[in-house]
C-alpha cells in the first residue's frame, strides 16, 4: 500500500511540472516531465525511477528521494510528504538561515500590548519582536542585526544578567534549551562560531556548555528585576511558526494583571 501511495504522488508530481521550466521544448503527448527527464535530473537510473512509480523495487533510500525532491523542485512540505511516503518517517531537519518575518506574523505579535513576544530562530537569533517586547526585554531595533542573540546578549550584555532573578539557573535552561534546539532543526554546525565566541568571553558559559544538558520545554516562569515595573512574574510559552522547527514563537504572559496593565500603558505611550 505504502509503495502504491509512493507512486501515485510521483506520478502526480511529475505530470505537474512544466517542461519550459528546465528548459525543454517541444510537443508532448502528456503533461509534465517524462519519466527518464526526473531521473537524468536526480542521478538516478532511469529504470529505478519507473520502478518506483510502478510501485516496484523495494523502499528507496533517502538520498534517492532527496535527489528526487529536488528533481522535481518539491516544497519543504512535499518532501517531508515524500519522506512519509517512502520511508515512513520525516527527512532529517535542514537549517536555513531567515532574516525576518511574514508581515502577517508581525502584525500578529504587535497586536499583544501586554505580553513581550519574540521570534527567534534555532541559533536564538531575534528576528522579530513586538514593542512590549522592547519594554520588558530588550530593545532588539537598538542592536545591529548580527547581535540581536539571545544567548550572547545573556553571557554579554551586564544590563541583561543584572535583570535576571535567579542568573545561574536561567543561564543553565538557556544552554540546555539553545543546544536541543540547534540540534532538532539541524543547526549544530551552524552554532560552532558563537559557541567558541561564548566560550572565550565567558567562564561562565564555557563552564555550563561542557555539562552537556540538554532540555526542551515549551513553557515555564521567570522573573525580572524591572526598572520601570519593579519585580514582575511572567509566564511563558513557545509555538513553532508553521510548524518549522527552526522558527520560535515566544509569547510571556505578566502573571499580575496590574503588571500587565502597566505594561499597555507603556505600550500605548510608545506609540
Amino acid at each position: 500500500m505504502a509503495a502504491s501511495t509512493l507512486a501515485t504522488f510521483l506520478r502526480d508530481r511529475r505530470t505537474r511540472l512544466d517542461p519550459a521550466t528546465f528548459g525543454l521544448s517541444g510537443r508532448r503527448r502528456t503533461p509534465g516531465l517524462r519519466r527518464e527527464e526526473v531521473a537524468q535530473r536526480a542521478n538516478i537510473s532511469p529504470t529505478w525511477y519507473t520502478w518506483l512509480e510502478q510501485g516496484r523495487g523495494g523502499a528507496p533510500s533517502a538520498d534517492v528521494l532527496n535527489r528526487i525532491a529536488r528533481a522535481m523542485l518539491l516544497t519543504e512540505a512535499e518532501r517531508e510528504h515524500l519522506f512519509m511516503l517512502g520511508l515512513g518517517r520525516p527527512p532529517e531537519a535542514r537549517y536555513t538561515s531567515i532574516d525576518g518575518v511574514s508581515p502577517r506574523l508581525q502584525r500578529f505579535i504587535d497586536r499583544l500590548d501586554t505580553c513581550p513576544a519574540i521570534v527567534k530562530t534555532a541559533t536564538w537569533d531575534v528576528v522579530a519582536w513586538n514593542c512590549a517586547a522592547t519594554i520588558v526585554l530588550s530593545d532588539y531595533g537598538k542592536l545591529p542585526p548580527g547581535e540581536r542573540n539571545m544567548l550572547r546578549y545573556l553571557f554579554r550584555s551586564p544590563e541583561i544578567r543584572a535583570k535576571q532573578h535567579d542568573w545561574e539557573a536561567i543561564a543553565r535552561f538557556s544552554i540546555a534549551a539553545f543546544r536541543a534546539d540547534a540540534a532538532r532543526a539541524g543547526a549544530v554546525s551552524q552554532i560552532g562560531e558563537l559557541v567558541e565566541e561564548l566560550s572565550e568571553a565567558s567562564a561562565d558559559f564555557r563552564r555550563i556548555w561542557a555539562e552537556n544538558e540538554i532540555s526542551a520545554p515549551g513553557e515555564g516562569a521567570k522573573r525580572l528585576a524591572h526598572p520601570l515595573l519593579g519585580t514582575i512574574d511572567l509566564e511563558y510559552s513557545a509555538f513553532a511558526v508553521d510548524g518549522r522547527v527552526d522558527l520560535n514563537l515566544m509569547v510571556y504572559t505578566p502573571v499580575d494583571p496590574n503588571v500587565a496593565e502597566r505594561i499597555r500603558d507603556l505600550v500605548q505611550d510608545r506609540r
